[in-house]
């Protein structure tokens, strides 16, 4: 499946933008549509909508058609803001 990640992109701010705290089913349900995980999997790992934009980002270089050492350089370079997210999802898949 290709994802227009720039289309994604815009319609993942504009529902960060209108959420509360907690991350709301709209937003959950456009990360689901592209993932494994179900609506509540995402509310329940990433209640901060911050926590899903940074998902989301991680997810776009990952999914890039970049070579593999461009992929482990954007994400090494982008450590700290991604450490959380991939600690919450290796503490999920294991």
């Amino acid at each position: 499946m290709l994802i227009e990640w720039e289309e994604f992109d815009s319609e993942v701010d504009a529902i960060i933008e209108s959420s509360a705290d907690k991350t709301d089913e709209k937003l959950a349900s456009k990360i689901s549509s592209i993932t494994r995980m179900t609506d509540d999997e995402v509310q329940e790992l990433f209640p901060d909508p911050a926590d899903v934009k940074k998902l989301t980002e991680l997810m776009k270089i990952v999914k890039s058609s970049e070579e593999r050492n461009t992929k482990v350089n954007n994400i090494v370079s982008n450590a700290e803001k991604f450490g959380g997210i991939v600690l919450t999802l290796l503490d999920k898949f294991t």
